[in-house]
């Protein structure tokens, strides 16, 4: 955007910090709520509309592959050049609002990086047409459309013989490049979009947050821009920043009075200087008394552990046992109390510790009160919670409690999401035992989905588990037909589904008769929606609705094994020469024409893989990674493919998107484990337990509750349960036998023959 021309412009001396601090101390505003039109720069564009158009405009941009192709580029910067521009200044009368016409998508994405760079357009723009062109305010889809419609019309009048839509081919020759740094600007910005792919960037009370924020770093140019320093905008405050710009006219007329100033703020694609970064905090704390960095604004954007991005539609809410997850990050920054210093002299024994008020209450994150400044705000943690944990809580504690072991509760404060959605910025300052404590949010987004099998009783063909209380309530009459049962929890324990495989047909009479393996074309598989009904303690039966089955079928061409799934899709799998699971492959047919193709890989591919670790994952530990398969779907707008869900077949672990089928997921996941178990003739992923195990008790280490920001792992943060489940699926996933409740498999459920011939012959 705007270059450095002094490298020693940037550097921010002692007297300047000493200046800027005698100018705060009589009139300080300590917050940014206490910001009037009067004080800072009126804002004549509604920005926060305006970043949710924008957000979704270059999520289209990122999503359109042609755009993005050098032939196509250079035709469209012509368009811009010699056929919009001059029709839109034709049409633009100097102190009026601009006309409500909109260009061609290919044109508004080099008209959109053009306006990124505000002295270079306003020079284009006088230098052309003796005026600066603005851009109409729309923003919803009716006058947008209106908009593109009135626009298509004048150009065919104007223009008959230029084609509203860009038609050059993406692999025709390159047509002659009229306008390079034209070219250079939109080539600049090709991956924008991955600056603002956060799904909560969507969320009006975020962008409500940023502007407040933006107004603020307006305030703060405003009044140290003489200064021989520069400005580094964090994430939300770019991306006010960027809406404005692209605004030209009101961007010009609302920044007037500091125009020349904001050639301090550090461009969009500069590097970083890790002191202009310090220089901004200092000034930001000094002017506002809070940190400058918060939850979904920081400065560094480091990769997320998880992934999160925007789902357009949840095809799973038809499925009304499953309860959509949401997940926020939270940041929390520490600053002691100047009055601590000269009170207390050795805090050396007293240290903060982060909780959760629900689902995590095992977590118990620690950072010693030395570790922390008078003088700035550091810090402590970042960290990504699901909404159901409700809040966290902040210890104030001292070592050496009861008997000179663990520590001591002083004091504590506790901040729960709503207070923080409610409040200005989304962010909370609270104070205790002369601490400081800031706490930032994001609004809570839908994640990905979590779901996991785990084993449970043996049924029979009317759904109901094979005990004698079952027994006794149909009148001793037999229980007919074996299926092995494992019942689907979500990520907070909750029943969703019961899967059923088909194993025996018959009945078990004491010294009479025993039930016996169906036929392989019988052994079906299938998923009932909801959760057991139980009729004593856990003895139930599971739900009636049938919503998935996979039937085995005669294996096609090189394909070893065959599945008919009721959602319209084959599975074909191939384990090659080998009796080893590491030389599987898979396809994935629809019987129906779709508009996407599948792909399953295996192991953890695309954003699943843990880049980070994986040159550390030992030799044993490799077979383990066997038991990942990454869903793949390729369409029209993702032509390089997005990975939709991720399982593990030996662990029976789910994990997928919004928008992916959880029904297909789970027959795929069933499917590929009963394939391999009888191909290699083992027991891959424990089918033949048949009874339930224990899991950690709910409220405890919720699954996928908490996750740390790599910034926050440290050595003493090194539980699994702080990670993405599938960086130590084997660890998170462990399964134990319920001491408590171990039985004996009675001679009714049809004896471990039975179920070995169903499963592994």
């Amino acid at each position: 955007m705007f270059q450095a021309k002094n490298k020693s412009a940037i550097c921010l001396n002692q007297s300047t910090l000493n200046d800027v601090s005698s100018v705060l101390s009589p009139s300080i505003i300590r917050c940014l709520s206490d910001i009037s039109e009067m004080d800072t720069v009126h804002l004549s564009v509604d920005l926060v509309s305006a970043a949710r158009r924008i957000v979704g405009f270059l999520r289209s941009v990122n999503e359109c592959q042609w755009l993005h192709q050098r032939p196509t580029i250079i035709e469209a910067i012509r368009r811009y050049d010699e056929v919009w521009m001059p029709l839109i200044s034709n049409l633009t009368v100097v102190g009026s609002t601009p006309p409500l016409v909109l260009p061609p998508f290919d044109v508004e994405w080099v008209w959109f990086c053009h306006t990124l760079n505000p002295v270079g357009y306003k020079k284009y723009c006088e230098s052309r047409f003796s005026k600066l062109i603005g851009k109409p305010s729309i923003f919803n889809e009716e006058n947008e459309e209106y908009a593109l419609m009135r626009c298509k019309e004048i150009w065919v009048q104007r223009y008959p013989a230029e084609p509203f839509e860009n038609e050059v081919e993406s692999d025709s020759q390159d047509p002659p490049l009229l306008n390079e740094d034209l070219f250079n600007e939109v080539q600049k910005h090709e991956l924008l979009y991955s600056k603002f792919s956060q799904p909560y960037l969507y969320e009006l009370v975020y962008l409500i947050a940023a502007r407040r924020r933006y107004k603020g770093f307006l305030y703060m140019i405003q009044r140290f821009g003489d200064g021989c320093f520069r400005f580094v905008p964090a994430l939300d405050i770019l991306l006010m920043l960027l809406t404005h710009q692209s605004y030209p006219t009101a961007y010009a007329d609302d920044l007037k009075d500091i125009w020349e100033n904001m050639g301090k703020v550090v461009g969009l694609w500069e590097t970083v200087q890790e002191k202009e970064v310090e220089e901004t905090n200092k000034i930001w704390e000094r002017t506002f008394d809070e940190p400058y960095e918060k939850a979904g604004g920081e400065i560094a954007m480091a990769k997320r552990p998880i992934y999160w991005e925007i789902s357009d539609v949840d095809v799973n809410t038809k499925y009304k046992s499953m309860i959509p997850r949401f997940l926020l990050e939270v940041c929390i920054f520490v600053r002691l109390n100047a009055r601590m210093k000269a009170t207390n002299g050795d805090m050396k024994h007293n240290f903060l510790r982060l909780r959760m008020v629900r689902c995590h209450r095992e977590l118990k994150l620690d950072k010693s009160i030395p570790d922390f400044s008078y003088d700035s705000w550091q810090k402590a943690w970042h960290l990504y919670c699901e909404f159901g944990t409700r809040g966290l809580i902040v210890e104030f504690r001292g070592r050496g409690g009861h008997c000179f072991k663990g520590s001591k509760l002083v004091n504590s404060m506790s901040f729960s999401w709503n207070d923080l959605l409610r409040a200005p910025s989304i962010t909370l300052t609270k104070e205790i035992d002369q601490v400081r404590v800031v706490a930032s949010v994001t609004p809570p987004v839908q994640a990905p989905y979590l779901l996991k099998c785990v084993p449970d009783r043996v049924t029979d063909d009317s759904g109901a588990m094979i005990s004698d209380v079952i027994l006794k309530l149909n009148n001793y009459r037999p229980q007919k037909g074996r299926w092995l049962s494992r019942t689907v929890l979500d990520h907070a324990g909750r029943e969703c589904f019961v899967v059923r495989i088909r194993v025996g047909e018959g009945f078990w009479r004491r010294g009479a008769e025993t039930p016996s393996a169906v036929n392989r074309e019988d052994r079906i598989i299938e998923i009932r929606e909801g959760s057991w009904s139980y009729v004593a303690g856990s003895i139930g039966r599971a739900p009636e609705k049938v919503v998935g089955t996979a039937t085995p079928k005669e294996s096609q061409d090189q394909w070893q094994a065959a599945w008919q799934f009721s959602t319209g899709d084959d599975l074909l799998i191939n384990c090659g020469s080998s009796t080893s699971s590491s030389s599987l492959s898979f396809s994935l047919k629809s019987r129906e024409s779709s508009d996407s193709f599948v792909m399953l890989l295996r192991g953890r591919k695309m954003q699943y893989q843990n880049k980070e670790t994986e040159s550390k994952v030992a030799e044993d530990e490799k077979e383990d990674d066997d038991g990942f398969v990454t869903l793949v779907r390729f369409t029209e707008e993702n032509p390089t493919g997005r990975a939709t869900a991720l399982l593990n077949w030996r662990l029976l672990v789910v994990e997928l998107s919004p928008e992916e089928d959880a029904i297909l997921v789970l027959l795929l996941c069933i499917s590929i484990l009963r394939t391999v178990s009888e191909m290699t003739k083992e027991d891959a992923g424990g089918l033949l337990v048949r009874q339930r195990m224990k899991e950690a008790k709910l409220g405890a280490r919720d699954w996928g509750s908490i996750v740390l920001h790599p910034s926050s792992l440290s050595s003493s943060n090194t539980s699994p349960y702080l990670q993405p489940w599938y960086w130590n699926a084997s660890q998170v996933m462990a399964q134990h036998e319920d001491t408590g409740n171990t039985r004996k498999p009675a001679p009714v459920e049809g004896g471990d023959m039975l179920y070995r011939r169903g499963i592994i012959t």
